[in-house]
């Protein structure tokens, strides 16, 4: 039903941004992920999922479309909510997330507050095939401050290396040939060391 808002963020915390469009002011739940994005902005897009509830109709917010496409991945697991997925968003980086449950790493999982260890296995056990074929890996966005070592790492898990074997790969290619790389030319020595 909605998609985006674009405005202007009258209000920004790190759990929810108000956003006017129109001369209505739109009350979105956020993750901390979004909000260290928006955070220094006075207006801008959020990516939404509408939830309606017996109860209740609430916003959630994303500053792009791969992270909401991974929370909406997350509340699609039988015991997920919309607020234990915002949880997660809000402790894990959406790449670290992705590689995490790709990689069957449940215990990381249980170190967010209120993921016991049924809910985390539940969560790679229903997301780990799904992730894999890249429905959200493949949509993850390269913000536009990242450096090249980040937009390295990023096409380096797009490519379905694990981010920490990545990351080490990456380290160990600006060791060796120096940090003022191009992108293209950071992942082909990179490769070199996975």
């Amino acid at each position: 039903m909605f998609d985006y808002l674009k405005g202007s963020f009258t209000q920004c915390q790190p759990t929810h941004v108000i956003v006017e469009c129109n001369g209505i002011g739109y009350h979105v739940h956020i993750s901390l992920n979004t909000y260290g994005k928006i955070k220094d902005l006075k207006s801008g897009t959020i990516y939404i999922h509408f939830q309606v509830k017996e109860d209740s109709q609430s916003f959630f917010g994303f500053y792009d479309e791969s992270e909401r496409s991974l929370f909406r991945n997350l509340v699609s697991v039988s015991g997920v909510g919309a607020g234990t997925a915002r949880m997660i968003l809000s402790s894990i980086a959406p790449e670290e997330i992705v590689s995490i449950i790709t990689n069957g790493d449940a215990p990381t999982l249980q170190r967010v507050k209120g993921i016991g260890a049924k809910t985390a296995q539940r969560i790679v056990i229903d997301l780990k095939d799904k992730l894999k074929k890249g429905e959200s890996e493949a949509k993850i966005n390269i913000p536009s401050y990242n450096t090249a070592s980040n937009e390295a790492l990023t096409a380096l898990i797009t490519l379905g290396f694990a981010r920490n074997t990545a990351q080490r790969a990456i380290e160990k290619a600006i060791k060796s040939s120096g940090s003022e790389q191009k992108v293209e030319d950071l992942i082909k020595v990179s490769l070199q060391h996975l």
